[in-house]
């Protein structure tokens, strides 16, 4: 893998690039479909040093990912724009972590489980007022939305994160001038 190009907007800290992972609510597979790119945005979960989604069996993106596993998953959060005097320098405040690796559908009921009820744990933090039963995984797994449900885990090879901090004085804001 190829290093990180601009070193001085590399993250290193471990700690900030998982809280990163745990809060952003979406992210973005990119797959290869034969010669062509395919990239789709997904909600996920970072759990375990791992990367987990789900969705509908069949379609584009299941079949891609069953003729090639290798994938990459890419999750940008953009936070304002930095201003400068000199309009070469205005720059983004950001942070973006891509994670590479195999993409894997998961069969075990125990894990798919976890995953799901840590998803509910992200979207809807405290609306159920109970755990996920495995019986109810099952079924869905089974048979939602006139097909059966897959849950998938990327395990990481290798994982890229950079930012670019917020600088609270230079942050654009309406109204503001030089």
């Amino acid at each position: 893998m190829e290093k990180v190009r601009y070193q001085i907007r590399e993250v290193t800290d471990k700690a900030k690039i998982e809280v990163f992972l745990q809060q952003a609510r979406v992210g973005h597979l990119g797959m290869v479909d034969g010669q062509l790119p395919y990239v789709v945005p997904l909600n996920f979960v970072w759990t375990n040093d791992k990367l987990y989604f789900h969705g509908a069996a069949g379609g584009r993106r299941n079949q891609v990912m069953m003729a090639n596993p290798e994938v990459c998953f890419t999750v940008c959060e953009e936070y304002g724009t930095i201003t400068d005097p000199v309009p070469a320098k205005t720059d983004t405040a950001y942070m973006s972590v891509i994670i590479f690796g195999k993409a894997e559908r998961i069969d075990g009921l125990d894990e798919a489980t976890h995953v799901l009820q840590e998803m509910i744990n992200k979207y809807v933090p405290g609306y159920y007022n109970r755990p996920l039963p495995q019986q109810h995984v099952d079924k869905y797994r089974s048979a939602v939305f006139g097909g059966p449900v897959e849950v998938y885990r990327v395990d990481p090879k290798h994982i890229t994160a950079k930012a670019n901090p917020v600088e609270e004085e230079k942050m654009f804001k309406p109204n503001k001038s030089i």
